[in-house]
């Protein structure tokens, strides 16, 4: 991911890694998970669609330099074949280079914390490049699910409660071209455009990910000169911190006059 002023270069954490936060962190965070996908091909309202809800975990340890986030999730998948109850596992490392280390992961429906478009927590210097933006940023990223070149902008949003916790909120929209076959249906081939919508809130106290609603909207058509069949696709996540099952609420904070 390039950012394109210099003045957000701390930012480059927000997207691309996850980083360690020189706030505290707590020692584990509980997340309630909901997700749909929707496929639609042809020109008929024909479609189906997949429904995901679930729990999951985020445990955060360090050892020395080195931070190992561990998400794990049980969730019910329900679509045309039924509903099915699945775990999920993803780990990331952020090693004392800087560098992300991720895996073990088995999370082939992206329902993990650590594998969405925002990092799970923030370093220091990204929160604080983040309060001074006043006006949205633009920035080339990787889409997470095909690795296509997203090009976009992202800006600050007004600072909300997420479950009772001052934090700060940040939005982000980005398109790019789509050429190939997707990880959950490698036998189509298509030829269109992705289009990647988020916003996520972390807590001031621990920099660490509090709320994150992300959508990716696939439109485009199968890559075949015979057959220019329309395809759409969305996949839409929603990750709150939760006691349970119960989501937190994003409650704007009240403007001071």
């Amino acid at each position: 991911m390039i950012f394109r002023r210099a003045v957000v270069a701390g930012m480059l954490a927000l997207l691309a890694a996850v980083a360690a936060s020189a706030a505290a962190a707590r020692a584990d965070q509980a997340y309630a998970v909901d997700g749909r996908d929707t496929f639609r091909a042809g020109n008929s309202d024909a479609r189906s669609e997949t429904v995901y809800r679930g729990v999951q975990r985020l445990s955060i340890t360090r050892s020395g330099r080195s931070t190992r986030y561990d998400a794990r999730v049980e969730y019910d998948r329900e679509g045309e074949g039924g509903k099915q109850h699945q775990r999920a596992s993803f780990t990331s490392t952020l090693l004392p280079s800087g560098e992300q280390k991720d895996g073990p992961s088995n999370d082939p429906d992206y329902l993990t914390v650590l594998n969405q478009p925002f990092a799970v927590q923030l370093d220091a210097p990204t929160m604080r490049d983040l309060g001074h933006v006043k006006r949205p940023v633009p920035f080339d990223f990787p889409s997470p699910m095909t690795g296509a070149t997203l090009h976009g902008t992202l800006r600050r949003l007004p600072d909300a409660l997420v479950g009772g916790r001052h934090a700060m909120g940040i939005a982000f929209e980005a398109k790019g071209p789509l050429h190939g076959a997707l990880p959950d249906r490698p036998t189509m081939q298509l030829a269109g455009s992705i289009t990647m919508k988020g916003t996520a809130y972390y807590a001031y106290d621990s920099a660490l990910l509090l709320a994150l609603d992300a959508t990716l909207a696939i439109e485009g058509n199968l890559d075949d000169t015979a057959h220019r069949a329309p395809v759409s696709i969305v996949y839409a996540r929603s990750i709150h911190t939760a006691e349970g099952r119960q989501a937190a609420r994003i409650v704007p904070v009240p403007t001071r006059t």
